[in-house]
């Protein structure tokens, strides 16, 4: 289960609003949805699985989305945690789809049997990402969230960098 919402910052302080994220396939797709929420503006879009992990994108105007995740791995294994983790870590990524690919998934090569070895075969995307935060840890920093503070962040983290940001009230209301 999947929370997501999209802290916009007005003149007025902050702005929360919910969001579905049945159509974001890309963080393209991700940065648009929160642009259209906020006219050049910070918006801070915040995702998180079932205490598994929580990501932060932070649009400024057409500035490119900065990104964190707070634990890359388990991100990787899911799919709005897969869309945040490739953008982090590019082409890495894409090196290991195009080795998978590659592969020959019936086991055989030109109708010889695998021979057997120690190496099961190139790592899949998330088995390559750190079971760590990756991305940008000062993606707050200029608003009051310190990297240290956002990496010793517990299970309640969303609510926490809402406190610091003055938007807990506005968070609350759309959880």
């Amino acid at each position: 289960m999947y929370f997501a919402a999209l802290l916009a910052r007005t003149e007025d302080g902050w702005e929360a609003s919910d969001t579905e994220l049945d159509d974001v396939e890309t963080l393209s797709d991700l940065t648009e949805l929160a642009r259209e929420a906020s006219d050049d503006d910070t918006v801070i879009v915040f995702i998180e699985q079932e205490d598994a992990w929580f990501g932060i994108v932070r649009i400024e105007g057409e500035e490119d989305p900065r990104v964190y995740v707070s634990d890359g791995a388990a991100a990787a294994r899911s799919s709005y945690g897969e869309i945040l983790t490739r953008e982090i870590l590019g082409d890495e990524l894409d090196d290991i789809d195009d080795e998978l690919e590659a592969l020959d998934l019936d086991g055989t090569e030109d109708g010889e049997p695998l021979a057997e070895s120690d190496d099961d075969g190139p790592a899949g995307p998330a088995e390559i990402v750190p079971a760590a935060p990756v991305g940008d840890r000062l993606i707050l920093a200029d608003l009051g969230v310190s990297a240290a503070d956002l990496l010793a962040l517990d299970s309640d983290a969303l609510a926490e960098i809402a406190e610091a940001l003055g938007a807990a009230e506005v968070l609350e209301a759309v959880r």
